[in-house]
């Protein structure tokens, strides 16, 4: 396939001499990948979502390299085409929006087709080069199935949908190898690269050393030669097992502003996130980076199980982006979540997993902790409201809200936020009365034996978002 002039330009300023030679294009393997799929054949989804991300059908997991450019967002996620359960044949599924609330499917942007991701391609994270530009880097498992990582890019710069990606001819770019002692099964996930003020490229990698977390950290002043730094960006202290999907950004003290991944000053404090594999749940730090020896360094200890968790119910393998679309400037969190059901109900109903919702995630004000909300456009469904005024709740009570009763309050799943955004709980629901045409009802419980106040209660129907 021609590469468009863009394309070559772009990559002759980023990889040096002799590009025409480096890059291939890879559509025409796995080019009717789309098509393979099988899908549910039955009319009964009762617990579909409706306005929670997820594919038509099949398995989808890990959110993989979410972003704006030119005022579309991109999410990409691990998905199996020919199954409802996880396989090791995963590709990255391709889906547009405007608003992060209706979405537009594309075909799948990145799929077998080297030998250093013939066995899968696996997580990544995207990264906004200079000038705009975007490029991927993925895990990829290589025909002796160790897990490496390659690179990709836009076949065409100028497309807003960026529906083709083609990939650097060299992959892989990161080898696990005897001179890295780096176990070659462990070994995965890059995350979104950020710039030092000494013109390097920095990504770390998730990985263990004798049931030990790494975040390994590696440098490149090309985006393309990368080497080992001497030290992790962080490491566990004590057995804490695979370290998958790291995250490491910066929010601004005292500001609910995100900022872009690059970004340094005195006003920045640093978030390192890892998704527990033994557990499995998201674990966060908060600390300080420092640039010159390039390590992170946690306020309060190293990561254990006790560790600040995004999410206290299902919700792993998170992934965070910089949104610099005036005037909002946010940083916005994605998080998969699981079924609770199992396998055979998955393989029945034809489709396994969802993405819980975008939200806002910025540093509360005491610096200690994150706050969470769901991102404002979601309100862009709300329907029918109700309004609940102060009164007293007796002990042992439960009072229906009236007004408000629908088919859909988003079928199998529910995700709460207390405490202005410092507590988060998700978990999926799978009701046997209140679904398809049945109606759910609101209650309000107190289960206590004193008498509660409830100062205000706003709740409203929810309208249907189009997801692909």
């Amino acid at each position: 396939m021609a590469l468009s002039c863009i394309w070559l330009m772009f990559f002759f300023s980023l990889f040096g001499h002799g590009v025409l030679e480096l890059i291939e294009a890879f559509h025409h393997v796995y080019l009717n990948v789309h098509q393979t799929a099988q899908y549910s054949t039955s009319g009964n989804q009762p617990y579909r979502t409706s306005y929670h991300f997820q594919p038509p059908n099949n398995w989808m997991n890990d959110p993989n390299g979410p972003m704006l450019r030119l005022g579309i967002y991109h999410l990409f996620y691990q998905y199996n085409p020919k199954a409802a359960v996880w396989g090791s044949n995963l590709i990255w599924g391709h889906s547009t929006s405007t608003d992060l609330v209706n979405w537009t499917p594309h075909d799948p942007a990145i799929y077998p087709s080297q030998q250093s991701d013939i066995n899968g391609c696996w997580s990544g994270s995207a990264t906004i080069l200079p000038g705009g530009h975007p490029v991927i880097l993925y895990t990829g498992i290589d025909p002796e199935n160790r897990q490496v990582q390659n690179l990709a890019a836009p076949k065409n710069f100028s497309d807003p949908f960026l529906r083709e990606w083609v990939k650097f001819k060299h992959n892989p770019l990161l080898t696990p190898n005897s001179k890295n002692k780096i176990n070659a099964t462990y070994f995965r996930d890059p995350s979104t690269a950020w710039l030092g003020s000494d013109g390097n490229w920095r990504v770390i990698i998730g990985s263990q050393k004798k049931e030990r977390g790494l975040a390994i950290l590696f440098k490149s002043n090309d985006f393309v030669h990368w080497e080992e730094a001497e030290k992790p960006l962080y490491s566990a202290n004590k057995d804490t097992g695979m370290w998958e999907c790291p995250d490491f950004y910066p929010v601004l003290f005292k500001s609910p502003l995100g900022i872009d991944t690059s970004s340094n000053g005195p006003d920045v404090r640093y978030v390192l996130k890892v998704s527990f594999f033994r557990t499995p749940h998201d674990y966060y730090m908060i600390g300080t980076y420092n640039p010159d020896k390039d390590i992170f360094i946690p306020d309060n200890g190293p990561f254990k199980d006790s560790s600040l968790r995004y999410d206290y119910g299902k919700f792993y393998a998170s992934k965070t982006f910089f949104d610099d679309k005036y005037p909002l400037h946010r940083r916005i969190l994605w998080g998969w979540v699981n079924e609770s059901s199992s396998a055979i109900d998955d393989i029945k109903k034809g489709w396994s997993g969802v993405q819980a919702i975008p939200r806002s995630i910025w540093l509360d004000k005491s610096g200690k902790q994150l706050l969470q909300w769901p991102i404002k456009e979601i309100e862009t469904l709300r329907g029918t409201q109700i309004e609940l005024p102060y009164q007293v709740l007796s002990g042992g009570s439960v009072l229906e809200v009236s007004g408000l009763t629908a088919a859909q309050i988003d079928h199998s799943i529910v995700e709460s936020f207390g405490a202005e955004g410092k507590a988060c709980i998700t978990a999926r629901v799978y009701p046997t009365l209140a679904i398809n045409d049945a109606e759910a009802h609101l209650y309000v419980f107190n289960n206590g034996t004193e008498n509660i106040g409830i100062t205000r209660l706003s709740a409203w129907s929810m309208k249907k978002a189009q997801i692909n």
